[in-house]
Protein backbone atom coordinates (compact mmCIF):
# COMPACT_ATOMS: atom_id res chain seq x y z
CA UNK A 1 0.00 0.00 0.00
CA UNK A 2 1.07 3.51 -0.65
CA UNK A 3 -0.43 6.17 1.73
CA UNK A 4 0.30 10.19 1.27
CA UNK A 5 -0.06 12.15 4.40
CA UNK A 6 -0.46 16.02 4.41
CA UNK A 7 0.66 17.64 7.75
CA UNK A 8 -2.18 20.54 8.21
CA UNK A 9 -2.10 22.06 11.54
CA UNK A 10 -4.41 24.62 12.89
CA UNK A 11 -1.69 26.92 14.31
CA UNK A 12 -0.33 29.27 11.69
CA UNK A 13 0.80 32.30 13.04
CA UNK A 14 2.35 34.59 10.33
CA UNK A 15 -0.67 33.80 7.79
CA UNK A 16 -3.35 32.84 10.39
CA UNK A 17 -5.35 29.65 9.36
CA UNK A 18 -2.96 29.65 6.25
CA UNK A 19 -4.27 26.02 5.02
CA UNK A 20 -7.82 26.37 4.38
CA UNK A 21 -7.26 30.33 3.46
CA UNK A 22 -9.24 30.32 0.29
CA UNK A 23 -6.56 30.56 -2.73
CA UNK A 24 -8.09 31.37 -5.92
CA UNK A 25 -11.53 30.01 -5.11
CA UNK A 26 -10.57 27.16 -3.38
CA UNK A 27 -8.98 26.31 0.13
CA UNK A 28 -4.76 26.14 0.07
CA UNK A 29 -5.42 22.56 1.32
CA UNK A 30 -7.70 21.36 -1.54
CA UNK A 31 -4.69 21.75 -4.24
CA UNK A 32 -2.54 18.97 -2.23
CA UNK A 33 -5.78 16.90 -2.13
CA UNK A 34 -6.84 17.19 -5.97
CA UNK A 35 -2.97 16.54 -6.72
CA UNK A 36 -2.75 13.71 -4.71
CA UNK A 37 -5.68 11.90 -6.00
CA UNK A 38 -5.35 12.63 -9.34
CA UNK A 39 -1.75 11.26 -9.27
CA UNK A 40 -3.66 7.45 -8.91
CA UNK A 41 -0.65 6.94 -6.53
CA UNK A 42 -2.03 6.12 -3.31
CA UNK A 43 -4.45 4.10 -1.60
CA UNK A 44 -5.20 6.25 0.64
CA UNK A 45 -4.64 10.19 1.07
CA UNK A 46 -4.53 11.22 4.61
CA UNK A 47 -4.39 14.71 6.39
CA UNK A 48 -2.90 14.63 9.61
CA UNK A 49 -4.25 17.46 11.97
CA UNK A 50 -4.99 19.45 15.32
CA UNK A 51 -7.95 21.51 13.67
CA UNK A 52 -11.88 20.06 13.32
CA UNK A 53 -12.35 22.83 10.61
CA UNK A 54 -9.24 21.51 8.57
CA UNK A 55 -10.63 18.20 8.75
CA UNK A 56 -13.89 18.46 7.84
CA UNK A 57 -12.58 20.81 4.52
CA UNK A 58 -9.99 17.78 4.42
CA UNK A 59 -12.80 15.39 3.86
CA UNK A 60 -14.82 17.95 1.50
CA UNK A 61 -12.15 17.62 -0.80
CA UNK A 62 -11.21 13.62 -0.83
CA UNK A 63 -8.80 13.07 1.53
CA UNK A 64 -9.47 11.10 4.81
CA UNK A 65 -8.69 12.12 8.68
CA UNK A 66 -8.82 8.81 10.23
CA UNK A 67 -6.90 10.42 13.50
CA UNK A 68 -6.85 13.37 15.22
CA UNK A 69 -3.19 14.72 15.57
CA UNK A 70 -1.99 15.05 19.63
CA UNK A 71 -0.91 18.43 21.05
CA UNK A 72 2.58 17.77 21.44
CA UNK A 73 3.39 17.38 17.51
CA UNK A 74 1.17 20.34 16.89
CA UNK A 75 3.40 22.99 18.19
CA UNK A 76 5.59 25.41 16.97
CA UNK A 77 8.52 22.60 17.78
CA UNK A 78 7.24 19.85 16.18
CA UNK A 79 9.07 18.69 12.99
CA UNK A 80 8.31 17.31 9.52
CA UNK A 81 9.75 13.54 10.54
CA UNK A 82 7.75 13.91 13.91
CA UNK A 83 4.22 13.84 11.85
CA UNK A 84 4.67 11.71 9.55
CA UNK A 85 6.45 8.76 11.72
CA UNK A 86 3.51 9.54 13.91
CA UNK A 87 1.13 8.35 10.71
CA UNK A 88 3.26 6.30 9.94
CA UNK A 89 3.21 4.32 12.99
CA UNK A 90 -1.07 4.94 12.96
CA UNK A 91 -0.99 2.94 10.26
CA UNK A 92 1.10 0.11 11.78
CA UNK A 93 -1.41 -0.18 14.33
CA UNK A 94 -3.85 -0.46 12.04
CA UNK A 95 -2.15 -3.22 10.24
CA UNK A 96 -2.53 -1.40 6.54
CA UNK A 97 0.52 -2.99 4.95
CA UNK A 98 1.91 0.41 4.10
CA UNK A 99 5.27 0.56 2.07
CA UNK A 100 6.01 4.12 0.42
CA UNK A 101 4.68 6.79 1.99
CA UNK A 102 4.44 10.27 0.55
CA UNK A 103 4.29 13.60 2.50
CA UNK A 104 2.78 16.07 0.68
CA UNK A 105 2.57 19.82 2.12
CA UNK A 106 -0.68 21.71 2.49
CA UNK A 107 0.50 24.49 0.83
CA UNK A 108 1.72 23.37 -2.93
CA UNK A 109 -0.90 24.76 -4.84
CA UNK A 110 1.45 24.51 -7.54
CA UNK A 111 2.04 20.93 -7.63
CA UNK A 112 0.51 18.24 -10.11
CA UNK A 113 0.25 15.19 -10.51
CA UNK A 114 2.95 14.19 -13.06
CA UNK A 115 5.31 15.53 -10.41
CA UNK A 116 4.42 13.14 -7.86
CA UNK A 117 4.26 10.26 -10.26
CA UNK A 118 7.97 10.69 -10.71
CA UNK A 119 8.70 11.16 -7.34
CA UNK A 120 7.11 6.88 -7.15
CA UNK A 121 9.16 5.85 -9.99
CA UNK A 122 12.37 7.08 -8.33
CA UNK A 123 12.01 6.27 -5.07
CA UNK A 124 10.89 2.11 -6.39
CA UNK A 125 13.48 2.10 -9.37
CA UNK A 126 16.15 2.86 -7.35
CA UNK A 127 17.55 1.56 -3.44
CA UNK A 128 17.08 4.41 -2.19
CA UNK A 129 15.11 5.76 1.04
CA UNK A 130 13.69 9.17 -0.17
CA UNK A 131 12.64 11.36 -3.81
CA UNK A 132 11.93 14.79 -2.79
CA UNK A 133 10.74 18.05 -4.81
CA UNK A 134 13.86 20.55 -5.92
CA UNK A 135 14.12 23.44 -8.06
CA UNK A 136 17.58 25.46 -9.07
CA UNK A 137 18.78 28.60 -7.44
CA UNK A 138 18.34 31.30 -10.18
CA UNK A 139 21.89 32.85 -8.79
CA UNK A 140 24.85 31.37 -8.53
CA UNK A 141 25.26 30.69 -4.65
CA UNK A 142 28.91 30.80 -4.82
CA UNK A 143 28.38 34.80 -5.35
CA UNK A 144 25.93 35.24 -2.15
CA UNK A 145 26.21 38.57 0.26
CA UNK A 146 25.95 38.95 3.34
CA UNK A 147 25.75 42.06 5.74
CA UNK A 148 27.94 42.29 8.40
CA UNK A 149 27.14 43.89 11.78
CA UNK A 150 27.97 47.38 10.38
CA UNK A 151 25.57 46.66 7.61
CA UNK A 152 28.14 46.41 5.20
CA UNK A 153 28.44 43.73 2.63
CA UNK A 154 30.52 40.56 2.26
CA UNK A 155 30.83 37.66 0.22
CA UNK A 156 30.66 34.10 1.50
CA UNK A 157 32.91 32.87 -0.66
CA UNK A 158 35.61 35.67 -1.59
CA UNK A 159 37.25 34.03 -3.91
CA UNK A 160 34.74 33.66 -6.60
CA UNK A 161 34.65 37.47 -6.83
CA UNK A 162 36.06 37.57 -10.35
CA UNK A 163 34.78 33.88 -10.90
CA UNK A 164 32.14 33.71 -14.36
CA UNK A 165 28.73 32.85 -13.33
CA UNK A 166 29.23 30.12 -16.11
CA UNK A 167 31.87 28.49 -14.55
CA UNK A 168 30.34 28.22 -11.01
CA UNK A 169 28.07 24.23 -10.28
CA UNK A 170 24.65 24.68 -10.37
CA UNK A 171 22.99 24.12 -7.31
CA UNK A 172 20.06 23.11 -6.09
CA UNK A 173 17.32 23.47 -2.89
CA UNK A 174 14.20 21.98 -1.64
CA UNK A 175 10.86 23.01 -3.00
CA UNK A 176 8.96 21.80 0.00
CA UNK A 177 6.04 20.02 -1.80
CA UNK A 178 6.55 16.46 -1.54
CA UNK A 179 8.79 13.92 -0.18
CA UNK A 180 8.35 10.12 -0.80
CA UNK A 181 9.86 7.57 0.97
CA UNK A 182 9.40 4.27 1.89
CA UNK A 183 7.82 3.45 5.84
CA UNK A 184 11.09 2.40 6.94
CA UNK A 185 13.13 5.60 6.37
CA UNK A 186 10.24 7.58 7.61
CA UNK A 187 10.41 5.32 10.93
CA UNK A 188 13.77 5.85 11.33
CA UNK A 189 13.72 9.51 10.85
CA UNK A 190 16.37 9.04 8.48
CA UNK A 191 17.51 12.20 6.89
CA UNK A 192 15.59 13.84 3.25
CA UNK A 193 18.99 15.45 2.01
CA UNK A 194 21.39 12.81 1.83
CA UNK A 195 23.26 10.34 -0.94
CA UNK A 196 20.33 8.09 -0.29
CA UNK A 197 17.74 10.78 -2.11
CA UNK A 198 17.16 11.59 -5.40
CA UNK A 199 15.91 15.00 -6.71
CA UNK A 200 12.86 15.70 -8.41
CA UNK A 201 13.53 18.59 -10.51
CA UNK A 202 10.93 21.05 -10.59
CA UNK A 203 11.16 24.21 -13.19
CA UNK A 204 11.31 27.18 -11.23
CA UNK A 205 8.10 28.71 -12.08
CA UNK A 206 6.29 26.16 -10.18
CA UNK A 207 7.77 26.60 -6.80
CA UNK A 208 6.81 29.69 -4.28
CA UNK A 209 7.42 29.05 -0.74
CA UNK A 210 4.42 30.08 0.89
CA UNK A 211 5.26 31.65 4.60
CA UNK A 212 4.85 35.17 4.85
CA UNK A 213 1.94 37.95 3.41
CA UNK A 214 3.97 38.93 0.49
CA UNK A 215 4.74 34.54 -0.44
CA UNK A 216 0.88 34.42 -0.53
CA UNK A 217 0.82 37.82 -2.56
CA UNK A 218 3.64 36.29 -5.02
CA UNK A 219 1.88 32.70 -5.26
CA UNK A 220 -1.55 34.30 -6.38
CA UNK A 221 -0.23 36.45 -9.11
CA UNK A 222 2.30 33.65 -10.01
CA UNK A 223 -0.75 31.14 -9.98
CA UNK A 224 -2.78 33.40 -12.00
CA UNK A 225 0.02 33.97 -14.32
CA UNK A 226 0.14 30.60 -15.07
CA UNK A 227 -3.89 29.50 -15.65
Amino acid sequence: MNIAIIPARGGSKRIPRKNIKEFHGKPMIAYSIEAALKSNCFDKVIVSTDDAEIADTAIQYGAEVPFMRPANIADDYATTLDVIKHAVEYTELQEWGVENVCCIYATAPFLIPEFIQRGFVELTSNNIDYAFSATSFPFPIQRALKLNGAQCVEMFQPEHLNTRSQDLEEAYHDAGQFYWGTKTAFLQRKAFFSPQSKAILLPRKRVQDIDTQEDWELAEALYKALS
